[in-house]
């Protein structure tokens, strides 16, 4: 059985890229976006955090408007902003990327996005959810834009939605069998 979540592919095309780079300024800005997706994926929050500029700035464009949803700034409220993601359990993600660019300032990542939404928290939302105790699949095609310093480290992360993901979620339940867990290296 194929995973419906498979967080291996939010890295798969970045760690092709990086065998075939000889830039050692795109060897270092696609090694810090590497980290950083694994981190985010095996919760390693100490290593998540030491990707990320001090002067880290969030940004979230939705299909719904043309206004950036202002995410958090600065160090201390993108490690806020992790932990809330960690607490709510949205921290299930699969960005199956298809599409990548990178140059000395910016890697741009894009793809199907996936993120397996916990029944409560989507009840919470106001969605007509049957089940609860189950997750339920968000899923929207998402480019990220990761500018990066002269330091290397990520200055932040402008994400840019295409369909709404919520649409019709509680048609969409997943079982634990349809999520990889990825374990810390």
């Amino acid at each position: 059985m194929t995973a419906v979540i498979d967080p291996h592919k939010n890295w798969a095309l970045v760690e092709q890229r990086l065998a075939a780079e000889t830039d050692p300024i795109l060897i270092r800005n696609l090694e810090v976006v590497l980290k950083h997706m694994k981190a985010e994926a095996t919760l390693d929050f100490d290593a998540l955090m030491s990707t990320v500029a001090d002067e880290a700035r969030y940004h979230f464009f939705g299909s719904e408007n043309d206004e950036a949803f202002a995410g958090p700034k600065g160090k201390e409220n993108v490690e806020a902003f992790y932990k809330t993601i960690i607490d709510m359990d949205i921290h299930r993600i699969e960005h199956n990327i298809d599409r990548l660019v990178v140059d000395k300032h910016c890697v741009i990542t894009e793809g199907q996005m996936r993120i397996a939404y916990p029944g409560s928290l989507l009840k919470d939302m106001g969605h007509n959810i049957s089940d609860t105790d189950a997750y339920y699949l968000y899923e929207t095609r998402s480019a990220i834009v990761w500018p990066i310093n002269d330091d290397g480290l990520v200055v932040g992360e402008d994400s840019y939605t295409g369909e709404d993901g919520f649409a019709g979620i509680e048609n969409r339940k997943l079982s634990l069998g349809d999520i990889v867990t990825v374990k810390a290296a």
